[in-house]
């Protein structure tokens, strides 16, 4: 018990410091989001060393999933200002494939609280691209010539697939047959060059079409609109950003679509970080794209990694304190109701059902915020299964005639509760924070994707980058931290758990 008070006033701690630090930087710092693709973390850190240079205070959260996300955190006050596409806004936000025109969108946006501006220069669409053999083996060079060949497969990103203007309104213009499957995008052009399927979606600014030479498949029917990239903004950054908006207005007109491919490519191909490539550009200088190339092992151990562990390991332990503090009287109040305890075991199972992704966009929405509010809630949520289940399995493992005997001797129901099951019950209840706690470790990654940091954050990076350095940078330490929490758990059952012996004189 005194481990979990412990681990109960470091979470009020933590929690305390992140408000107070919220309430003190949420007035005078400009939040600037970002998507989940490589593109989207390169304009966010454009974006930020813009508005920094007029001498305001910036904070960059990149790398928030997909535009569902994004928009709830600009929606809810989480970022002020994001870089997006004319026709997702279009498709996707104010739900009007018409309105085309920045003026069409501020008129629907502005009821909301937003607006879009900024034009950056550079249209960066969709498209479906295949390998240039297989193409011309197949007799394809339009997306209109899909429709007959049936038995390709598609790899095409989660996103894509969901999407109004991406593949079920695409199959339904060229009435094409096939059935997708979903495909991170960061890792449709590996799985494309190695023949493991035949077309992907892509965006048009991607570097990689050129170094794979891939055939872009001509869209002969116009189904994608224009995706100019402009800045989606809550409509009080202007007024309480004055010097930052002046200084992100002068970047109307100036990445142009190759300079744009050519800084992708940078990210991409040679390794280059998001904020070196931004600085390049601002300054006019490409070069030298090389030298900031890192290795596995300085990304291993770089700068970054106190901060990702302290962030994953107070949401692996807030969130196991609180799944124990709700789980178990939770527990111990059903656990003599058959039919109560199969209900809410069963509706805690259900939890356990639902997609990560798809529970935090609900949490985002419910709570109106990102960051370790909702992925703290999720986590506790996943946690409690084992701990309940764990919880009412040790104590119906209690011999009934101690119970009995205990109450003939005049113990009533919480003594016995206290003195005599609970204790009983230790070993399989600590079983059940065990596995919550290696389930939460495992389970904080997605934490990243609303901007909650930990180890997720390299993961999340490298699923955008295809780097597998950065993949291995995030994953690794997450396993090791699993490691030493199991070790710590079979440490504590032997010192806790071990027989006790009684000296005879």
């Amino acid at each position: 018990m005194l481990i979990l008070r412990i681990v109960v006033a470091l979470l009020a701690l933590w929690l305390a410091s992140g408000n107070v630090h919220s309430q003190t930087q949420a007035q005078d710092t400009l939040h600037i989001g970002g998507k989940r693709f490589t593109e989207a973390y390169i304009l966010a850190e454009v974006l930020a060393q813009t508005a920094r240079a007029s001498g305001t205070p910036v904070e960059v959260k990149a790398g928030l999933g997909n535009t569902a996300i994004v928009y709830e955190a600009l929606r809810s006050g989480s970022i002020d200002v994001y870089p997006e596409y004319s026709g997702t806004i279009a498709t996707e936000i104010v739900k009007d494939p018409g309105a085309g025109t920045l003026a069409a969108l501020r008129e629907k946006l502005q009821p909301l609280g937003l607006g879009v501006d900024i034009r950056l220069g550079f249209n960066n669409g969709y498209a479906l691209a295949m390998r240039d053999d297989v193409a011309a083996r197949l007799g394809i060079s339009k997306l209109s010539d899909l429709a007959r060949h049936p038995l390709l497969r598609m790899g095409l990103s989660n996103e894509f697939i969901g999407r109004a203007d991406g593949w079920p309104g695409l199959a339904q213009r060229y009435q094409m047959p096939q059935r997708p499957q979903g495909l991170d995008h960061g890792l449709a052009y590996d799985a494309l060059a190695a023949g493991q399927v035949d077309a992907i979606d892509i965006y048009t600014t991607d570097a990689k079409i050129a170094q794979l030479k891939l055939r872009v498949l001509q869209d002969d029917a116009q189904h994608f609109p224009r995706y100019d990239a402009v800045l989606l903004y809550r409509l009080d950054v202007p007024v309480r950003f004055p010097k930052a908006w002046a200084a992100l207005q002068a970047l109307q007109g100036r990445i142009t679509e190759p300079a744009m491919i050519a800084m992708n490519a940078r990210a991409e191909l040679e390794r280059a970080p998001f904020e070196v490539i931004a600085r390049d550009y601002l300054a006019g200088n490409s070069a030298n794209a090389a030298s900031a190339t890192k290795s596995f092992w300085p990304k291993l151990f770089g700068p970054d990694l106190l901060r990702l562990t302290w962030q994953h390991l107070s949401l692996v332990l807030a969130s196991v304190a609180l799944a124990v503090l709700l789980g178990v009287p939770l527990a111990l109040a059903v656990a003599r109701q058959p039919r109560l305890r199969a209900l809410v075991l069963g509706a805690t199972g259900v939890l356990q059902t639902v997609p990560s992704l798809a529970l935090l966009a609900v949490l985002i929405s419910f709570m109106g915020r990102i960051g370790a509010g909702p992925a703290l809630v999720a986590l506790t949520l996943y946690a409690l299964l084992p701990i309940m289940r764990n919880t009412c399995t040790g104590l119906a493992e209690v011999p009934r005639g101690l119970v009995l005997a205990a109450q003939a001797l005049g113990f009533n129901r919480w003594q016995c509760l206290w003195l005599i099951e609970l204790p009983l019950a230790r070993p399989v209840l600590l079983a059940g924070v065990r596995t919550a706690t290696t389930i939460a470790v495992g389970t904080a990654t997605i934490a990243a994707f609303i901007g909650a940091g930990g180890y997720g954050e390299r993961i999340v990076t490298g699923l955008a980058l295809n780097d597998r350095d950065l993949l291995l940078a995030g994953a690794l330490p997450a396993a090791a931290l699993a490691l030493v929490f199991e070790g710590l758990f079979g440490l504590l059952g032997w010192f806790w758990l071990k027989p006790k012996t009684i000296a005879l004189k």
